[in-house]
């Protein structure tokens, strides 16, 4: 998507920096990437691009939707591949002699704030990593697994204990609910520490949005799935749905914060007590 993304603006895969030259360019940088890689981050405007037309047209190849396509990407592509466009500027090209791109900050950033408090309030804390990915399911169910491996043999680290993670999961679409993955996480994870106590599990975006929704996140506890059962909800079945906004809006548990105007992608936080 970004490869496409860079031949298709104005101003991504490093045009803004063509654009600007001979000025100098200074971009202050805050990644919502996993990795913090420069060309990922906005579609680089300022970072030289690896990719090319031809490569464009390999992945519409590929993904086999060339008709899904409006007309004008099409010709441009296609122009491109034929070098009536001038292709995004490469390594190579001197107009980067004079951009400078220093990020400022990123999700361990955030991690780092959030180990902080956390040790303020007396917790021994834990970074898992800043570079999660995967599904979501999964992803969840690991978290709360290492939960419970704190209270049943202090390791990686006893309670009072905080775990810290970031990154970006997957969500695999089976339903037609509403959520987003820092929800689906919760759900995913309430399942897992069912009737577990001490255990408390908060994901959120730190842009205060997550997926189509109002909600940054949600946070849940040992209590979630049987408060969800007094209300004659099925977690498995919200989770099937991807439903898991509409799960927590009624068990009062979204975390709602509002645009942030800022973001450094997810941060998750694991409470043993």
């Amino acid at each position: 998507m970004n490869t496409l993304r860079k031949h298709l603006s104005r101003i991504k895969g490093g045009l803004l920096s063509r654009a600007a030259h001979p000025a100098a360019v200074v971009t202050l940088i805050l990644s919502d990437v996993v990795d913090d890689n420069l060309d990922i981050i906005a579609s680089g405007p300022t970072v030289p691009d690896t990719g090319t037309f031809d490569d464009c047209l390999n992945i519409i190849v590929a993904y086999d939707i060339e008709n899904d396509l409006p007309p004008a990407v099409r010709r441009r592509v296609h122009a491109g591949v034929a070098g009536r466009v001038k292709d995004t500027p490469k390594t190579s090209d001197p107009l980067f002699a004079q951009t400078v791109n220093r990020i400022i900050s990123s999700n361990i950033d955030a991690i780092y704030a959030a180990e902080n408090a956390a040790k303020q309030m007396g917790y021994r804390t834990f970074i898992l990593s800043s570079m999660i990915e995967g599904d979501t399911a999964e992803a969840a169910r690991m978290h709360g697994a290492i939960a419970r491996e704190i209270i049943k043999t202090g390791h990686p680290v006893s309670a009072p204990a905080c775990i810290l993670s970031g990154g970006e999961t997957t969500v695999k679409i089976t339903g037609s609910g509403k959520g987003g993955r820092n929800q689906e996480f919760a759900l995913a994870a309430a399942m897992d520490i069912d009737g577990c106590e001490t255990i408390v599990v908060f994901s959120a975006g730190t842009d205060g949005t997550d997926g189509p929704t109002d909600a940054a996140g949600a946070v849940v506890d040992h209590l979630t799935g049987f408060r969800a059962r007094q209300l004659g909800l099925v977690p498995q079945d919200y989770l099937a749905e991807n439903d898991s906004y509409h799960f927590f809006k009624q068990l009062d548990d979204l975390v709602i914060t509002g645009p942030t105007n800022t973001n450094v992608i997810d941060l998750r936080v694991i409470l043993v007590c």
